[in-house]
């Protein structure tokens, strides 16, 4: 099967790529058959059947056929034009000559060729007009009865040339469709692989901001008092030092929950431990109060169960706001923080009264970008502008619908 195989399907590749070689095959087969075709008398047989070479073609029978067959060479470049020229010797084969030489065959293949490439309306109109010219002829110039076997030849052979020929179109419209349909259907996953790659690259680029800005901020105040007061007071620099060292294994902490998000289900060491929410908003609080910004909080949403996503969002939001308030609101700033639930979404407020943070276009951050889009991702929405007075506000509303993708 292989050995035959192999070769066949070579000839096909070959003949798909050559198509004019095969038009060319098609043609000489088509003249041989009109040739062999012409030497038949149909009744001059033994008890009126057959007879092979009871007759012999004219010179114009012969001339007629080779116009024919060298049309068919044309037939996919012109279709129309070579069913016209094949018609036409069709046309005159029959008008000429008593009994007509078989060069029907010749408009049979082009009037094929125009059904299978071309449309259903076109295909009607041009089948129905070659049936009826060429089997009206057939019938009107022959010696033979208009109902005789010829005649009737020609009407069922155009007519079922037409209609393989729109079969063989259909078949292949199908075919293209089905092929068109699943090459988008696998650009449709490639490019919904590439996004969701790209969203989860974006939330861990986020998570990853948010840790190391908030950490190292923390770290780097407490690293200017301790290395202000190691001299005179060196009680109150070992607390900062502490504190430094407890931001920097905090910082390192959650730095390695992230990063293992990255790792496959089956690699070792995956983290357990819970992303952070707003149940340790306090520790979350002590950190900044630490380091010297004194921060109030109002909530309502101690017995609240909230999705995780908008839960993670929420700490995020506060993390960030309060960690740019550390960065940019100078050293007498003080900061406010509420979080309210309000019907089925959950508001977060961050003011301060330091001097107005700069946007992220200014300072070259993505603390604000990050932020909005965290709220933007759950179908919420994130102010953030300058208080009338000085200061800063930043205002959260997080849905608790369905849209965070979680139980509320």
């Amino acid at each position: 099967m292989t050995t035959l195989g192999t070769p066949l399907a070579r000839g096909r590749c070959w003949l798909r790529e050559h198509p004019l070689a095969f038009d060319g095959a098609l043609a000489l087969a088509v003249l041989v058959c009109m040739v062999a075709g012409s030497f038949v008398d149909r009744h001059g047989g033994p008890h009126g059947g057959p007879d092979f070479g009871g007759r012999t073609p004219g010179a114009i029978s012969v001339l007629l056929m080779l116009v024919g067959a060298a049309a068919l060479v044309l037939r996919r470049r012109n279709p129309l034009g070579v069913l016209l020229c094949t018609g036409a010797v069709t046309l005159v084969e029959h008008i000429a000559e008593d009994p007509p030489a078989p060069v029907a065959m010749s408009a049979v293949v082009a009037l094929y060729t125009v059904a299978s490439r071309t449309d259903r309306p076109t295909t009607w109109r041009v089948g129905l007009l070659t049936m009826t010219v060429l089997t009206g002829t057939a019938m009107l110039s022959g010696s033979a009865p208009w109902y005789s076997q010829e005649n009737l030849g020609v009407f069922a052979w155009t007519g079922m040339a037409a209609a393989a020929g729109d079969a063989v179109r259909s078949r292949r419209a199908f075919v293209d469709a089905i092929r068109e349909r699943a090459e988008r259907a696998e650009r449709t996953r490639e490019e919904e692989a590439r996004r969701r790659v790209a969203e989860e690259r974006l939330r861990i680029a986020r998570d990853l901001h948010d840790v190391v800005a908030h950490h190292i901020a923390l770290v780097n105040v407490q690293a200017g008092v301790a290395a202000h007061v190691m001299d005179k007071r060196p009680d109150q620099a070992k607390e900062a030092l502490a504190h430094v060292r407890e931001a920097s294994r905090s910082a390192l902490d959650e730095l390695r929950a992230t990063v293992g998000l990255l790792r496959q289900s089956g690699d070792p060491e995956a983290p357990t431990e819970p992303a952070p929410g707003l149940a340790v908003l306090d520790e979350l609080l002590a950190t900044f109060r630490n380091a010297g910004l004194p921060v109030q909080l109002a909530r309502t949403d101690q017995d609240t169960a909230l999705p995780a996503a908008v839960d993670l969002a929420a700490y995020r939001i506060i993390q960030e706001a309060l960690t740019n308030v550390r960065k940019h609101a100078g050293p007498d700033a003080t900061a406010e923080v509420s979080v309210v639930r309000v019907g089925r979404t959950l508001e977060v407020t961050v003011l301060d009264n330091g001097v107005p943070a700069p946007s992220a276009e200014e300072s070259g951050g993505h603390g604000l970008l990050g932020m909005r889009e965290r709220a933007t991702a759950l179908g919420g929405s994130l102010t953030a502008a300058p208080r009338y007075g000085g200061g800063f506000r930043v205002h959260a509303i997080l849905p608790l619908t369905a849209t965070t993708g979680e139980a509320t």
